[in-house]
């Protein structure tokens, strides 16, 4: 039977005196640290300045990005962590490596948390030294906390929300502040936030006059929920749509009545293709002529929403803002 021998670990100070020299070892072997990183760490180089600290390690990952490392013997420390973040920002890093010999838990949970709330990427890795019975020691590095691989999808994700959300609240800004200058009394009142509609009552509980904004196109509507059940919905939009021929005379074109089969609301709506939320340069026309087919639907479906109400087909205790 061949001899099997027993793996050990022994002490990192051991095998490299000081911090220092685990630094100059490192640079000397980036390919380990590309193993156990999972990429390609590029051009390292010892003690950069970072105001009147020095980072260990400097380097670039195979995008091009700043990455820089951070060694530390015994149990990590808040001192370090301190120091990563900080050469993060000083070097504008797109990279941070915490190589160290006891991760503690808590700043496991930071990196991983860091990973998920920054668009930076963290590593915490753990350094070992082992041999087998009396051979030479090997170093071992773990990698413990890294990004995950659905993280960079994630990021874009939040990136591309944020950015909407942005246009979205610009859009909604532009366009009240143009109904406020027109005299609008239906949606001038409304205080601008990110989502993809505005709405304002149409003098029915349940029953709304809407703007709505896509990312190429744009639309007004009159969006009826009023009651529990599809089958009340449907009567009342059944009931405009007897009048379909009076009210697109009114409005002066034809109107899409959607009856939303399946679902509980119904819709009458009008729809512009001439630019979305991605068409800002387009937007000044557009939400002129938005709040322009707004004032021309409003006043023709007004008469007949009053008589709905007058019949008995509204909440007295609506107000009718039109």
């Amino acid at each position: 039977m061949s001899v099997i021998g027993k793996l050990e670990k022994v002490s990192v100070r051991s095998v490299w005196r000081s911090e220092p020299e685990f630094t100059r070892w490192l640079e000397q072997n980036p390919d380990l640290l590309n193993e156990a990183l999972g990429i390609t760490v590029q051009s390292l180089a010892r003690e950069q300045s970072a105001g009147d600290f020095f980072v260990d390690l400097v380097g670039e990952d195979a995008g091009g990005g700043q990455l820089i490392v951070e060694n530390q013997f015994g149990r990590s420390d808040h001192d370090h962590l301190g120091k990563i973040l900080t050469y993060l920002a000083a070097f504008e890093a797109t990279t941070a490596v915490w190589i160290v010999e006891t991760p503690r838990p808590e700043h496991v949970k930071v990196f991983a948390w860091l990973n998920d709330a920054s668009s930076a990427s963290f590593y915490l890795v753990q350094m070992q030294a082992l041999r087998i019975g009396q051979s030479p020691p090997a170093p071992l590095l773990n990698l413990i906390v890294g990004p995950s691989e659905d993280r960079d999808k994630v990021t874009n994700a939040k990136r591309e929300l944020a950015e909407r959300d942005r246009l979205q609240l610009q859009f909604w800004m532009e366009l009240i502040g143009k109904l406020k200058e027109n005299g609008d009394r239906v949606h001038s009142h409304l205080r601008p936030a990110p989502g993809g509609w505005i709405s304002a009552g149409a003098g029915i509980s349940g029953v709304e006059y809407t703007y709505v904004v896509g990312n190429t196109n744009a639309r007004i509507e009159l969006y009826i929920d009023k009651y529990d059940t599809e089958a009340e919905n449907r009567l009342l939009f059944d009931t405009l749509l007897r009048e379909r021929g009076a009210i697109e005379e009114a409005f002066g074109g034809q109107l899409d009545w959607q009856e939303l089969e399946g679902k509980r609301a119904k819709r009458i709506a009008w729809r512009t293709d001439r630019g979305g939320l991605k068409t800002p340069e387009v937007w000044p026309e557009l939400q002129e002529e938005l709040a322009g087919a707004m004032a021309r639907f409003v006043k023709a479906l007004k008469p007949h929403i009053a008589a709905l109400k007058a019949a008995g087909g509204a909440s007295e205790s609506e107000e009718n803002r039109a």
